[in-house]
C-alpha cells in the first residue's frame, strides 16, 4: 500500500510539473493551437514508443538475460556432473539389468549431432529401467551420497535454479534418495518392501540423471568442444573409456 501511495504521488508531481511547463508556455506564446497540437502529436507517439520499449527491447534484452542465465546454469550442472552425476551414472548403471542391450545407445561420439542427441533423450525420457541393485551396492551409494550431501543442499539453495525445472526434479531426486538411505540404520537388513521401496527411488534418481546427462553432453558438443572431449572419454557407459589420449 505504501509503495501505491507512493507511485501515486510521484505520478501526480510528474503531470502537475508537465501542467506548469504548458501553462508556462502558454504565457509565453499565447499559443493554445501549438500546444494542443504537440500535445496530441505526442500522445501519438505513445503507443509506438511502448511497442519498441515492452515488445521489442524488453524482448531482446530478455533473451540476452536468459542466454546469460543458461549458461550460468550449465556451469552449475558442470559441476554436478563432475562431483557427483557421473560417479552416480556409473555406480546404478552397474545394477541395470538391461545395461548390455542398451549402453551401445550411449556410447556417445563427435560424430553425434544434435539429431542424435533429442533421439536418445526422447527414447529414454519414459523408458522402464530394470534395476537390481545388490544391498551391498544400496550401501555404497549410502557412503557415496553421505559424502556429497553438502555439496548437494549448497546446489539446492542456488535460486537460479528455479529457471531449470529438470534439474531441479534431478537434485530433488538424488537428495531424496540420500535422505532414504541415510535414515536406514543397517542396510543389509531390509525388510523386501523397504527394499523395493528404495530401489524404486535409485529408479527415479537413474532416470532424471541420464535425460539430464545426454542434454548436458549435448551442451557440451555445441559449445565446449575440449570439454566434450574429455566427457566422452569418461563416458560411464563406455567400457573402453578412458581419460588417456593414446
Amino acid at each position: 500500500m505504501k509503495t501505491f501511495k507512493w507511485q501515486l504521488s510521484f505520478g501526480l508531481l510528474l503531470i502537475g510539473i508537465s501542467a506548469a511547463i504548458y501553462y508556462i508556455h502558454y504565457l509565453l506564446f499565447n499559443d493554445l493551437h501549438d500546444i494542443i497540437f504537440y500535445l496530441i502529436h505526442d500522445i501519438a507517439f505513445v503507443p509506438i514508443e511502448v511497442l519498441l520499449v515492452t515488445l521489442i527491447i524488453h524482448q531482446l534484452l530478455d533473451m540476452r538475460e536468459k542466454s546469460t542465465l543458461f549458461k550460468k546454469l550449465n556451469m552449475i550442472i558442470g559441476s554436478f556432473f563432475s562431483e557427483v552425476g557421473t560417479k552416480l551414472l556409473g555406480e546404478i548403471s552397474a545394477c541395470d539389468k538391461d545395461y548390455h542391450k542398451i549402453k551401445g545407445q550411449f556410447i556417445i561420439t563427435p560424430d553425434w549431432e544434435d539429431k542424435d542427441f533429442k533421439k536418445a533423450i526422447k527414447h529414454f525420457k519414459n523408458y522402464n529401467f530394470t534395476l537390481e541393485p545388490s544391498k551391498e551396492k544400496l550401501q555404497t551409494l549410502k557412503l557415496f551420497l553421505k559424502e556429497k550431501k553438502g555439496f548437494l543442499l549448497r546446489l539446492l539453495a542456488n535460486p537460479n535454479l528455479l529457471e531449470h525445472d529438470r534439474f531441479t526434479d534431478l537434485l530433488w531426486a538424488v537428495h531424496h534418495l540420500d535422505e532414504e538411505l541415510i535414515h536406514r540404520k543397517d542396510i543389509a537388513h531390509l525388510s523386501a518392501n523397504d527394499f523395493d521401496h528404495i530401489v524404486n527411488d535409485v529408479k527415479r534418481a537413474y532416470s532424471l540423471l541420464i535425460i539430464e546427462w545426454l542434454a548436458y553432453m549435448k551442451h557440451l558438443k555445441n559449445d565446449y568442444p575440449y570439454l566434450f572431449s574429455l566427457a566422452i572419454r569418461i563416458n560411464p557407459y563406455d567400457p573402453s573409456a578412458s581419460p588417456e589420449i593414446s
